[in-house]
């Protein structure tokens, strides 16, 4: 039996999670009550089962409620049962921005402190330790759908090794500014720009045409060993240190060509390494 706790941030995707962990054979359950999450899971073990595959969602409402959960699930613990926590994570300003479109409510919102802003800080108090225990923590502000998936079908699918750091390679223009969550950030304005070329003007680094242009520098290729070169030795510490994620922005002047270019080359480098890192590739100013 191999039983998954989805729990995390209030639109940080564990809706979405759940629905994925369905499709992938996993029983599901969202909002069971706390008191009968042990009873379940006694249901689950017992001889003859056919259930195999099991993820619980659990919500944060109340302080008061989060609390005895985290006591019932500690008690299960102490009595044997084993099962994975998977935190859904988001940053701040991404959580905000959800709740605005989708109009929702956040749970811990009062007449009194009404703001987003307060109830999304009162949780993060409230999961600051379930998420120092979780055993997966994915950061899903800048994941696509199916990007969630792959990362979803790596850890509970085909089993392999995970870490909870999630890289995104961003590529972005100078002349737009630089990406205020980068934390790595790399220029490559050094190599010939193809918007001076006629026929390469109105492509993007998404073109083959652009691609084989600036691909076709020896710089270029020089520039991509020498920064995974340096990525080889950074991850690992970043790991080591509890890093959830890390975006690493490689900039042009208009964000379309070089650094889309160079951008997606290193998405698919570190893709190819059988790494046990999440990694997703976005374009902001494309």
């Amino acid at each position: 039996m191999r039983f998954v706790i989805v729990t995390g941030m209030s639109g940080g995707g564990k809706s979405t999670a759940m629905r994925l962990l369905e499709d992938m054979g996993y029983y599901c359950v969202d909002n069971l009550p706390v008191l009968l999450i042990d009873k379940f899971m006694e249901l689950l073990t017992t001889p003859n089962t056919e259930i195999s595959k099991v993820a619980l969602g659990v919500d944060v409402r109340t302080d008061q409620s989060f609390a005895l959960t985290e006591k019932v699930l500690h008690g299960l613990r102490q009595n044997g049962m084993v099962f994975e926590v998977l935190f859904m994570d988001a940053s701040d300003a991404v959580l905000v921005k959800r709740y605005k479109e989708s109009r929702r409510i956040h749970p811990l919102c009062t007449a009194q402190r009404p703001r987003i802003e307060d109830g999304i800080a009162r949780e993060r108090e409230i999961l600051k330790q379930v998420k120092k225990e979780a055993d997966y923590v994915i950061d899903t502000s800048k994941l696509l759908t199916r990007e969630l998936k792959q990362e979803l079908d790596r850890i509970f699918v085909q089993n392999e090794e995970y870490n909870s750091l999630m890289i995104n390679v961003l590529s972005f223009g100078f002349k737009h500014g630089i990406p205020a969550d980068a934390d790595l950030v790399f220029d490559v304005r050094f190599l010939p720009n193809p918007f001076y070329i006629d026929e390469l003007k109105y492509m993007t680094g998404n073109d083959r045409a652009v691609q084989e242009y600036v691909m076709s520098f020896p710089e270029a290729g020089t520039f991509l060993d020498k920064l995974t070169d340096l990525l080889e030795f950074l991850i690992p510490n970043y790991v080591k240190e509890g890093k959830y994620q890390l975006v690493i922005a490689i900039g042009c002047t208009g964000g379309r060509h070089r650094s889309v270019t160079l951008a997606n080359e290193l998405y698919r480098r570190l893709r190819n390494r059988e790494a046990t890192y999440g990694v997703s590739l976005s374009h902001r100013d494309i």
